[in-house]
């Protein structure tokens, strides 16, 4: 993310266009990247941890709304669902 932003900020700092999409792209693409992190995270640790049916349980529930963040993010960024192809562009 702040990346993101010392991108975004010599971008606006040289006028170029099309700023704000480019940032939320890539703001929207880093905390993608961390629920990522954070699944696979609650995984390992429900492994490594004696597992119980109660921790599965709530593993399961945390990945299930993970999940969904992360679609619906995808969904924001992309404007399309994850598994739906790139519409073409129609050739001038």
């Amino acid at each position: 993310m702040l990346f993101a932003t010392v991108l975004a900020v010599i971008r606006i700092s040289r006028r170029q266009a099309d700023v704000y999409r480019g940032y939320r792209r890539r703001v929207g693409r880093s905390i993608l990247l961390g629920l990522e992190f954070l699944v696979a995270g609650d995984i390992i640790r429900t492994v490594a941890v004696a597992p119980t049916y109660a921790s599965v349980g709530v593993l399961a529930v945390i990945v299930g709304i993970r999940t969904f963040l992360s679609f619906s993010l995808e969904l924001e960024i992309t404007g399309q669902w994850p598994w739906q192809r790139p519409v073409a562009e129609a050739d001038d």
